[in-house]
Parts: C-alpha cells; structure tokens; sequence
C-alpha cells in the first residue's frame, strides 16, 4: 500500500500552487499529508485540463480518460502514472468512495464549452451553480472527510457545507480571471435582481450594479460557513481535534470572504489574498486546539 507519492509528485503540485490549501494539509501526519496532496493534485490536473486553451472535445477525451484511470484504481489495475500511485495508496488507506472522484470530473466538464457557441459557463441558474459547487467542492469535502476524520452524517453535512462556501468565495475572488476564460459563475437570478440582464462576463463586470449581485452571493456563501460551522459543533470537540485541518481551510476561507466584501467588489484586478504566514500561523493555531477567529 503506498503512503507516499512518487517522486514527490503530489506534494510538488501543491507546494506550487501557493494555495491557501498548503499550510493546513502541511502539518497532517505523513500518511494523511501524502493523501490529501494526492486528492488535490488530482483536482488541479483535470482543472488544468479545462481550464487550458484546446479543442472541447479534446478536453472531453482526456477528462474521460481520467475517469477509466479511477475506475481502473478500483478494478485493480496498475497505476497508471505517479499521481495514480498516489491516489491508489489514498483509496486503499482510507476508503476513498469512486464516486466522489468521478464527480469532481463531472464537475470540470461543466467548465468545458460546449464547441458550439465556444462559450464557457455563464450566468447559471442557481440550482446549476449549487450543483457545480457539489461536484467540484463538496466532492472535496467528502473525500476529506475520510481522511481527517470519519463519515457520519453531521461531518458530511459540515463537509458539504464548507465545500460551497469556499467554492463561493473563490468565485468571488477570480471574477477577472473566469471572465478571462468566458466564464460567469454569478447566478442568474442574482443578476437580475441586481438589474444586470446581461450574461456577457465583460458586460456583467462593467456592470455599476455588479457589487450588488457579490454581496448577494456573499450572503448565500456566509449562510454556508454557519452551516458548517453548526454541523462542527453538533460532532463536539473531539470532531473538532481531529477535522483541525478543514477548521482551518473555513477560518482562512472566511477571512477572505469578508477581506472581499470589505473591498467592495470597486477594484477587480486587486488581489484580495490570505499570504503563507497568515495561513501557517492559522494552520498551526488549529493544529494545537486553539483556533483564531475567522
């Protein structure tokens, strides 16, 4: 069974990345550090594949190849790749469920389009927007879970929720950059109460309106941190040693969140952030039982 990634791939992919994810899934033990590097490098490998410039269909292909190599993992195949090494060694250590990992590739063809306006996803109703947000991030969540902690239904429910919070918040942080890709994850509804009928992404950010459509979507994403955060406190304070790591994503997550509805949407191309010192000391803070507030 592996319980490391070979050739350090995983770990490599995340150290890179400069992710607010880093630090929390740093400080795990070795085995759990080497899984969750694997989930997220797997995350971003078929996000690279739809975020990157290339024909729908042949994204559509080589997402679909990804998902013979899950479904090989659970048939017994061989690995095909280190990242694959890695995972397999994930699923055989903690129970992975197939169909999470398939739903994350459900969730990044969402993002591919669809060949024939050669548009990406923009302005969708809000229930597809809550269904992208199940399957890229409370997919997440889920396999998390079983790493940190345990299944049970009030850590799935705090899984689920923080999953759509942050997913929220990284679409309001990364306007400018989705929008440089076609993209509008804004939904309709909250576009039209706002007064912007527009789904055109320039069109929509130009919008004098558009801070009233992010603070409405900001509300939806604050509902979803309280969500969790009640699912957290009903498995007690034994659940919150042992989910220490996900506490920290959702208290780094939420002080984004209110840097961003601070700024008031007025400047789209200033990078609201969390740095690597302020996420390390949060991560450390949870690690040893005494969580900053978010």
């Amino acid at each position: 069974m592996a319980e490391t990634v070979p050739s350090d791939t995983a770990t490599t992919v995340a150290a890179r990345s400069g992710s607010t994810f880093y630090w929390p899934m740093r400080l795990l033990p070795a085995s759990k550090r080497a899984a969750m590097f694997a989930i997220y490098a797997y995350c971003r490998c078929i996000d690279d594949i739809a975020d990157e410039p290339g024909d729908p269909a042949a994204k559509r292909a080589a997402l679909d190849v990804w998902r013979r190599d899950i479904r090989g993992l659970y048939r017994g195949d061989a690995p095909t790749s280190p990242l694959t090494a890695a995972l397999k060694g994930a699923i055989e250590r903690y129970g992975l469920p197939r169909a999470e990992l398939e739903a994350l590739i459900d969730g990044m063809a969402m993002d591919v389009c669809d060949g024939v306006s050669g548009q990406g996803v923009q302005a969708p109703d809000l229930a597809t927007l809550r269904l992208y947000c199940r399957r890229v991030a409370g997919a997440v969540g889920l396999l998390a879970i079983r790493v940190f902690d345990r299944a049970d239904p009030a850590t799935e429910r705090f899984a689920l929720a923080l999953g759509e919070a942050l997913q929220l918040t990284n679409i309001l942080r990364d306007l400018r950059e989705d929008a440089a890709l076609g993209r509008l994850y804004l939904p309709r509804e909250l576009l039209l109460a706002a007064g912007i009928a527009t789904t055109r992404p320039d069109e929509a950010l130009a919008h004098p309106a558009l801070p009233r459509a992010c603070e409405a979507l900001a509300a939806l994403a604050e509902a979803q941190f309280a969500e969790a955060r009640a699912a957290l406190a009903e498995r007690g304070a034994t659940a919150r040693g042992s989910l220490w790591a996900a506490t920290a994503m959702m208290v780094l997550y939420h002080r984004l969140l209110r840097r961003l509805r601070a700024g008031g949407w007025r400047d789209l191309d200033a990078r609201v952030r969390v740095g690597r010192r302020e996420s390390a000391w949060v991560a450390l803070r949870c690690l040893i039982g005494l969580p900053p507030a978010s």
